[in-house]
């Protein structure tokens, strides 16, 4: 329904997760026979669970865990990783400079240039570890990137930028073609982000394999407050996978979406499956296990941007290991660990065996839902009682 929001201009509610929740049904399930694997870029994972792209959450060593702990890590080739052989060294010096000056230090370390027998390197990393090996890159680099990963034995190749679409307008460079791309890295190629439903199913259209949805949620982004850009997840989620339903409907061709960013907890997990997700990329909830590379912190994206940064440092903290955080046992009762623990409770509770009917439970409006009733926990969180 639209609403005026001035004479001049119409617009429509959009909602995030901190704005709906989960409603069960007549039927519950025993969490133990609940089915929570998912396939992406042909690859069965048995946890619906992406770590992101990013410096301070995944090296070759937890995208490889990620693998063997049922989920997928994607390695950024724009990162240290792909630019310094002694990239263990430079994450130490992000994570001991001052506030002042992190970011004139990233924009300088990130000026050294991405070197092509590294790009290599790290995908070989991951796959002698056992791990599925799955390396992003922005549009503008593809091109030349692509290919390298392609023949370093990459198994999923991942095209991320802060807004992408297949209809870009510029005087100054040719635009990426995804279509072709796609055909040929003969690799399942994963693209994103988007928030709406015209452009995911154009996206679709190219040949991708998943597509990403989100845009400036995640805990370390900047960009919705430099730029103003961006849809809550919730909304957002939900746009795209009517764009998918739709797409299947008239192609017979699945295409999974993969909400990414804005998730902290396990019930924040729950509900985008809820809105549609086929999967989740998280970022900061990864950066708080002791194996990630950032070392307690995490950072957005596009802080190295030597004109426009657009994304934090921020501190997480070390609260366990990644298979705590991923199957627990929980040491913390906010929500911050055994992530599949919750999904397989929550769809329980709600009778959902499986993703597909996870994401047909009823979603409820409800703007209150994290602070109905619970009076002492705020008390609590305010100090006021020990």
């Amino acid at each position: 329904m639209d609403i005026e929001l001035g004479r001049a201009k119409k617009t429509r509610r959009a909602y995030g997760f901190d704005e709906i929740s989960l409603c069960p049904s007549i039927i519950t399930i025993n969490p133990d026979d609940t089915d929570i694997s998912v396939k992406i870029g042909g690859k069965k994972l048995d946890v619906p669970i992406i770590a992101s792209a990013m410096d301070g959450v995944v090296s070759p060593k937890t995208a490889a865990l990620m693998s063997q702990f049922g989920g997928l890590g994607v390695l950024n080739l724009q990162g240290v990783w792909a630019r310094y052989e002694d990239a263990e060294k430079q994450l130490e010096k992000i994570a001991a400079v001052s506030k002042e000056e992190y970011v004139p230090l990233m924009q300088k370390m990130y000026l050294e240039p991405i070197k092509k027998e590294l790009v290599a390197k790290r995908i070989k990393e991951i796959k002698a570890a056992g791990g599925i090996a799955a390396v992003s890159s922005i549009p503008q680099d593809a091109i030349e990137l692509g290919p390298i990963a392609r023949d370093a034995g990459v198994d999923i190749f991942v095209v991320q930028s802060t807004v992408l679409s297949t209809k870009h307008k510029s005087k100054s460079s040719a635009p990426l073609d995804l279509k072709k791309f796609c055909a040929e890295m003969k690799v399942p190629v994963i693209v994103g982000n988007c928030v709406t439903y015209e452009v995911a199913l154009t996206l679709m259209g190219t040949g991708v394999a998943g597509v990403l949805v989100g845009i400036g949620p995640g805990a370390a982004c900047t960009s919705r407050g430099v730029l103003g850009v961006g849809v809550p997840m919730a909304t957002s989620i939900a746009d795209c996978a009517a764009a998918r339903d739709s797409y299947f409907k008239e192609n017979n061709v699945y295409v999974p979406i993969i909400a990414d960013g804005g998730m902290a907890v396990g019930g924040d997990i729950c509900k985008a499956i809820a809105c549609g997700a086929d999967a989740v990329m998280i970022g900061s909830p990864i950066a708080k296990a002791s194996e990630a590379p950032g070392k307690g912190y995490h950072w957005g994206m596009a802080t190295p941007s030597p004109t426009l940064p657009r994304g934090s440092r921020i501190k997480v903290g070390t609260i366990g290991s990644l298979k705590e955080i991923l199957h627990g046992p929980a040491k913390f009762d906010d929500g911050s660990m055994n992530f599949v623990g919750a999904l397989r409770t929550s769809m329980g509770a709600l009778g959902a065996v499986n993703l597909k009917e996870m994401q047909q439970v009823e979603v409820v409006i409800a703007p209150s839902v994290l602070t109905e009733g619970k009076v002492y926990q705020k008390a609590q969180q305010l100090g006021m009682y020990k």
